[in-house]
């Protein structure tokens, strides 16, 4: 895009987390401009509130969206009580005294954000072990596996997908990789959205785009996904593509669609106003999915 472009200068008035996403994903900059406006993130705008959701999981995770330094050391401290207060014996996290074993949603959650601020500790790598086990036939997941579940979730699935391509940007996995691969593949037999079996819309709040997205999934984290692990583009996904380009504004902006409830301490942004973070994430998918 050009450095002219209006969309770019909307996006650079905003707030540090967006700022140096824009200058790394649709600007070309030079890493050290990155890093400094990314620098910014633990004292200004949004990052400086917390924020605060309901728990250390949530918070940290939007952290790890918003793109706070891996190396900060309140993260670091976070991290450890993650650890410490969740691994359980199955070699996931369990936050939960009514499970007698790891939530697989969470488990992919919490390695996400360990992976991304460099926790060091040899139970991350439990983590990558219990999640590629707990991989089901079709080649995606599902935290109700347990109770007898046989399909996959697309919201179990892109959370562990996530948290694995975390882990694999800071240590190859062969292990992680093939799950990933199969994971991905569940993704595009569905082409996103759709259902293998009949070709209807599995839920309309997929096409629905949030942020944050919490546990939810929804097209756009999927594609923010597949851009951000540099996947090769798939005629699976031309459907998906087309939704997003669809809902673009004719002033080249994406409002936000919807929020999920929740206990939240401040508002990032408005239901049905143009969406900086929804802007940002659709533009760096079409530079992707066009380049």
């Amino acid at each position: 895009m050009k450095t002219n472009d209006p969309i770019l200068t909307w996006l650079l008035e905003s707030d540090p987390a967006i700022r140096w996403q824009t200058l790394r994903d649709l600007c070309n900059a030079g890493t050290a401009r990155i890093l400094k406006e990314q620098e910014k993130i633990s004292s200004e705008g949004w990052g400086l509130y917390g924020p605060k959701w309901t728990s250390t999981t949530y918070t940290m995770l939007l952290l790890r969206q918003f793109g706070l330094p891996p190396d900060n050391p309140q993260a670091l401290k976070a991290c450890k009580l993650l650890m410490d207060k969740g691994f359980y014996h199955d070699g996931g996290i369990n936050f939960f005294a009514s499970m007698q074993h790891s939530e697989t949603c969470v488990t992919g959650m919490v390695l996400s954000i360990l992976a991304y601020f460099f926790f060091d500790d040899e139970r991350v790598e439990n983590l990558v072990e219990h999640l590629c086990a707990q991989q089901m036939p079709d080649g995606g997941w599902n935290c109700r596996s347990y109770d007898g579940a046989t399909h996959s979730s697309f919201h179990t699935t892109i959370s562990v997908l996530e948290g694995l391509h975390e882990y694999e940007k800071r240590r190859y996995s062969r292990m992680a990789a093939k799950s990933q691969e199969r994971g991905v593949e569940f993704l595009l037999l569905h082409k996103l959205f759709r259902s293998h079996r009949t070709g209807n819309v599995v839920d309309s709040k997929m096409t629905r785009f949030s942020f944050p997205p919490r546990w939810r999934y929804d097209i756009m984290r999927a594609l923010d996904y597949f851009q951000a692990s540099q996947l090769p583009r798939d005629p699976r996904l031309e459907e998906a593509i087309a939704i997003i380009k669809k809902k673009r504004r004719t002033d080249g902006r994406w409002v936000l669609q919807s929020k999920h409830a929740g206990k939240t301490f401040f508002e990032m942004e408005k239901v049905g106003k143009p969406s900086r973070w929804n802007t940002l994430r659709a533009l760096r998918i079409l530079k992707w999915y066009e380049q």
